[in-house]
C-alpha cells in the first residue's frame, strides 16, 4: 500500500514569524509542492510561559498573506495531553524515565571542577548518567510540581543521513546526557511532544533549521522504546542570523514579517529576498510562493547560514507602498 508522505509546518506562538522562520517554512512548503507531500499545520504551544496571546492569529495571517497554504490543521498541541501521558507511561513501564529535582544551576555547580569545558553553543548542561537515582519508578505520576522527568539516555551513537546536511553521527549521552521529557509544569518537553505528534499524525518528512540536528538524534532514541517503526526523513537547512552571528531574534531589530507587511512591503518582495537567500537566481523584486517553489533547487541552497544586514532591511522597506495594511 502506498504511504502518503506528509510534512508539517509547526510554528510556536511564542512570537510572530520573522524572516528566518518564514524562509525555513517557505523551503519546506516548496519541497512539499515539488515532491507531492501533504502539508499539516501544527501549532506547537506547549512552552506556556512564553506563549503570547494573539500570536497564533498573527502566524496564520502571515502564512496566508505569503500564500503558504496547507491541507490539514491547524492542530493545536495543548488540545489533548493524553497521547503524551500515554507515551510517558510506556517509557516508565520500560524503566527508561525518572523524576529529577536538580536544576541547571545544580548541574553547573557540580560541573565547575570538571576537566572538559562546556561545548560552544550548548543550550543545556550535560546531565550525566552518574546522577541517576539508584532505582527508577515503574509508574509515571504527574502534577507534583517539584520534578522534571528525564530520559535515561543510552550511550549509543545515533547515525542518520540528513537530506541536506549529509551523514550525521551524534552521541546524545555525551552532548546532553539524560534530557527532560516531562516538565515540572506537568507538560511534555519539546523532544517528547514532537516525537509523539509526528508519529500519530503521520509526518514522514521534517524540514527545519540546522540548530536542531542534535535534537534529531535525541528524538530518534525516543522512537524505538515508543514502538515507532518508521523514523521520518530529515532535512536541516541553514539558519538566518544577525550580523553578530547569532540566530535572528529581537536583538536584531524588528524582523517580523507581519511588521513589514503592515509597513506596506508587498508579500512578493519579502519572498524575493528569501529567494535570493535560497540560491534562486533572477528572482527580481517580487515573486510568489508558487514561483519560489517552481524555481527552488535544494541542491543549490547555499550551505552557510544567511546574514541579515541593514541593506536587506533597506531593500525591503524601499519597495513599500504608501500607507499600511488595515
Amino acid at each position: 500500500m502506498h504511504l502518503t508522505e506528509r510534512t508539517r509546518l509547526a510554528p510556536s506562538p511564542t512570537g510572530a514569524l520573522h524572516l528566518g522562520n518564514v524562509r525555513t517554512f517557505l523551503i519546506n512548503w516548496a519541497l512539499a509542492k515539488q515532491r507531492g507531500w501533504r502539508i499539516l499545520l501544527r501549532i506547537e504551544d506547549l512552552d506556556t510561559p512564553r506563549v503570547k496571546p494573539g500570536v497564533t492569529d498573527s502566524l496564520l495571517r502571515t502564512l496566508d498573506a505569503l500564500g503558504l497554504n496547507w491541507g490539514e490543521g491547524p492542530l493545536v498541541q495543548s488540545a489533548d495531553f493524553e497521547p503524551y501521558r500515554a507515551a510517558m507511561r510506556q517509557l516508565s513501564a520500560a524503566g527508561l524515565v525518572y523524576p529529577s529535582i536538580e536544576s541547571r544551576g545544580d548541574l553547573e555547580e557540580a560541573a565547575a571542577g570538571a576537566l572538559s569545558a562546556p561545548q560552544e553553543g550548548a543550550r543545556e548542561s550535560v546531565f550525566p548518567a552518574a546522577r541517576r537515582p539508584a532505582a527508577f519508578p515503574t509508574q509515571f505520576s504527574v502534577g507534583t510540581g517539584e520534578a522534571n522527568w528525564r530520559f535515561a539516555t543510552p550511550d549509543d551513537i545515533v547515525t542518520f543521513t540528513d537530506g541536506f546536511s549529509g551523514p550525521q553521527r551524534h552521541c546524545p549521552a555525551q552532548s546532553i546526557g539524560d534530557f527532560v521529557v516531562w516538565t515540572k509544569r506537568d507538560q511534555p518537553s519539546y523532544q517528547l511532544a514532537v516525537v509523539v505528534d509526528d508519529a500519530r499524525q503521520g509526518v514522514t518528512q521534517i524540514v527545519r533549521g540546522n540548530d536542531l540536528l542534535d535534537s534529531a538524534a535525541r528524538q530518534l532514541l525516543l522512537m524505538k522504546p515508543l514502538g515507532i517503526e518508521r523514523a521520518p526523513s530529515y532535512i536541516h537547512v541553514p539558519l538566518v542570523r544577525g550580523q553578530d552571528g547569532k540566530r535572528l531574534a529581537k536583538r536584531h531589530g524588528d524582523t517580523r514579517v507581519e511588521t513589514y507587511l503592515n509597513r506596506g512591503v508587498k508579500p512578493g518582495r519579502i519572498i524575493a529576498l528569501l529567494a535570493r537567500w535560497s540560491g534562486i537566481k533572477g528572482a527580481g523584486d517580487e515573486i510568489t510562493a508558487e514561483q519560489f517553489a517552481g524555481a527552488f533547487d535544494l541542491s543549490r541552497l547555499p550551505p552557510d547560514d544567511v546574514i541579515f544586514t541593514p541593506d536587506d532591511d533597506r531593500w525591503l522597506v524601499g519597495g513599500a507602498t504608501s500607507g499600511t495594511r488595515s
